[in-house]
C-alpha cells in the first residue's frame, strides 16, 4: 500500500481542482485534464491541499486504488503546471524525421515514409536527429513516444533505429568479430 497517497499534498498556485460526480478536473497554465474516478475513491479538498481517501482501507482492492489514484492526481497537477517531455534520437545513415502540419514523417529505412498523426494535446518538435514530445498528460506523452520508438527500434549490432535519449543499447559483436578471432587462433 502506498504511504505517500495517505498524506494530503499541496495544490500549487494557479491550479484549480474541481470534483464532479465520478470525475476530477485539474486546470492549470498548460491546460485542463480530466480523469474518471473509481466509485470507491474520494478526493477531499481543504484549502490548498487535496487528500485522496478510499471507502475501506482494509480491503486489498481499495488499498491498490488508493495509491494509484493518488499518483494519478499528483501526475495531473504536475502535468498542468510543468508538463512532461520525452526525447528520442534517430540514429542511422539517411534516417530522418520531420514535422509537416499535424503529422510526424519518419524516413527510417523502409521503402515508404511512416506518417504518425500527432494526437491532440501533444506537441512534437524535431531538431536535427532529436525528436521531442511535449504535453500535459503523462500517459499520452508516453504512449506517443513509445509508438514512435516502435516504428524502428534500435538494433544491437550497429545501433541504428529510434531510441530514447537516455536509453543505453547493449551492443553485440557481429559475425565478423567471431570469424576474425577464430582465424587468428
Amino acid at each position: 500500500m502506498s504511504r505517500i497517497a495517505k498524506k494530503p499534498f499541496v495544490i500549487p498556485a494557479g491550479v484549480e481542482i474541481t470534483m464532479n460526480a465520478g470525475s476530477i478536473n485539474v486546470k492549470g497554465p498548460r491546460g485542463t485534464l480530466t480523469r474518471v474516478v473509481h466509485p470507491h475513491v474520494h478526493c477531499v479538498q481543504t484549502g490548498n491541499e487535496i487528500a485522496v481517501t478510499v471507502e475501506d482501507p482494509n480491503t486489498e482492492e481499495d488499498r491498490a486504488l488508493w495509491g494509484t489514484f493518488g499518483s494519478h492526481v499528483r501526475n495531473m497537477i504536475r502535468g498542468v503546471t510543468d508538463g512532461y517531455t520525452k526525447q528520442l534520437e534517430v540514429n542511422g545513415i539517411g534516417y530522418r524525421a520531420q514535422v509537416s502540419g499535424q503529422k510526424l514523417v519518419l524516413n527510417v529505412g523502409y521503402t515508404h515514409p511512416i506518417e504518425y498523426s500527432i494526437p491532440a494535446g501533444i506537441t512534437i518538435t524535431v531538431d536535427k536527429s532529436i525528436i521531442t514530445v511535449n504535453g500535459a498528460n503523462k500517459e499520452t506523452v508516453g504512449s506517443a513516444a513509445a509508438y514512435i520508438r516502435s516504428v524502428k527500434p534500435p538494433e544491437p549490432y550497429q545501433g541504428k533505429g529510434i531510441k530514447y535519449s537516455n536509453e543505453v543499447i547493449r551492443r553485440k559483436a557481429g559475425k565478423a568479430a567471431k570469424t576474425g578471432a577464430a582465424a587468428a587462433a
